[in-house]
């Protein structure tokens, strides 16, 4: 197909309804992000239980929790190139299987060492669904609402933690921390059929690579005529292999490590979070079932913050938006510190996902804009990976803090910090957009 004719597809699929081809394609990416969401939040609601029935000191499980980023990281790395290269699609059901073969081996861990090691092998499996689920997301959805239905889709992730925190609140009291791996694994390997059914490759993908017969094929299903030239001729994009160096090219260096950063220092953040929050509230007076719960607040609110701060980026801009929600997501982060009852702790961690976390997300948002097609995958999966080595790194050094004795206060005050990292770097990464422009 040529270059005219791959043009006149991309302003059609950018000036049309949503059509419901497109919604299922972007629902079926919103329940794998939940799935994922679920399994990777997972260990942080078996933790308590599992230090318990163990009778390992809390700070041991600060590895545990990185093991599993560590795999995040591998997986997005790998797959994102894999999916640049190969196609959304295989990627993503390859991701699913792995990540819930490995969810299902972890009940056999009985040591932090066997832990460690599932945690990893899982872990790249839920890395590496992810740059597939946003690249296609974002290359099935019209320019003008492409960042609402990102961050929409992304929400799955939240909506999934917070599901996992309140079953987990009722399954492990009755049938032990292992029922929630169970759940975990079983439902991943149910929705395969659906996703190899529902979900096609991405078509902005199959235009850049050339395959026409099978982009003729996709543009029945949304309902656009194929245009009249079907010369297999490739565009200079098209010609251009996805590589990791062309992240650093045409002007895209800057971007892309300030991107990396502000990944690097939002999954710290959002892990440290997410991994210590339960321990650190039920050791500060809180009782578990109230800790757990605000856990599914935390990520509650990052739904709601990101489907408004989504909404408004399409009609304000990525940057003051993101970096309006870190700066209140800071403040809100410290006063986790101060919470000592559930009621308490669940308002300020909802406030603390809804702006904290829904910028982070936003983030993600900004990453599948910031790239063309034939990097975005490559680009995503990177940022991805370079976040998790921020998720490996907040986790284990909210260990370290723990086994310092160092108080709740002090704890979610140093988490703030954090935030207000991120604003600055988001900030920066505006002010050198606009001026490139």
């Amino acid at each position: 197909m040529d270059v005219a004719g791959h043009s006149a597809i991309e302003s059609e699929l950018d000036s049309r309804p949503l059509s419901a081809f497109q919604m299922r394609i972007i629902a079926v990416c919103a329940l794998v992000a939940m799935i994922d969401g679920f399994d990777t939040q997972s260990i942080a609601f078996m933790a308590p239980a599992i230090i318990q029935a163990w009778g390992v000191p809390s700070a041991a499980f600060g590895p545990v929790f990185g093991a599993g980023l560590f795999g995040g990281l591998l997986g997005a790395v790998a797959f994102g190139s894999l999916a640049d290269r190969f196609g959304r699609k295989p990627g993503l059901l390859y991701a699913i299987l792995i990540f819930s073969v490995g969810t299902l081996a972890t009940p056999m861990a009985q040591s932090i060492g066997q832990l460690i090691a599932f945690r990893i092998a899982t872990g790249i499996g839920l890395g590496g669904a992810m740059p597939s689920i946003i690249a296609l997301t974002s290359e099935y959805a019209p320019r003008r609402i492409r960042a609402t239905l990102v961050t929409m889709m992304f929400c799955g992730f939240p909506l999934g933690a917070a599901i996992g925190a309140v079953a987990s609140s009722k399954l492990i009291p009755a049938y032990g921390w292992e029922s929630i791996l169970y759940v975990g694994g079983i439902i991943p390997l149910l929705i395969l059929p659906i996703v190899y059914a529902a979900v096609p490759e991405s078509i902005r993908f199959l235009l850049a690579t050339g395959r026409t017969l099978q982009a003729k094929q996709v543009l029945l299903h949304l309902k656009i005529d194929p245009p009249s030239s079907t010369a297999n001729s490739t565009s200079n994009e098209e010609n251009d292999r996805s590589s990791f160096i062309l992240l650093f090219k045409e002007g895209r260096a800057a971007g892309t490590i300030l991107l990396w950063l502000t990944f690097f220092l939002s999954l710290a953040l959002t892990f440290f979070m997410v991994s210590w929050l339960p321990i650190v509230a039920k050791e500060s007076g809180v009782k578990l079932e109230g800790a757990l719960v605000g856990a599914a607040t935390l990520n509650l609110g990052s739904i709601f913050g990101v489907l408004i701060l989504g909404r408004l980026i399409d009609r304000l801009g990525p940057f003051r938006v993101i970096v309006t929600g870190y700066l209140l997501g800071a403040l809100s982060i410290a006063a986790i510190g101060f919470a000592t009852t559930s009621l308490a702790l669940g308002a300020v961690t909802f406030l603390a996902g809804f702006f904290a976390i829904g910028a982070q997300m936003c983030v993600v948002a900004l990453a599948a804009t910031y790239y063309p097609t034939k990097l975005r995958a490559t680009g995503i999966g990177s940022s991805m990976g370079v976040g998790r080595i921020g998720g490996i790194i907040g986790p284990v050094v909210g260990g370290l803090l723990v086994g310092l004795g160092l108080s709740a206060k002090g704890i979610f005050l140093f988490t703030a910090m954090i935030a207000l990292l991120a604003a600055a770097s988001v900030f920066l990464m505006g002010r050198l957009t606009r001026n490139n422009e």
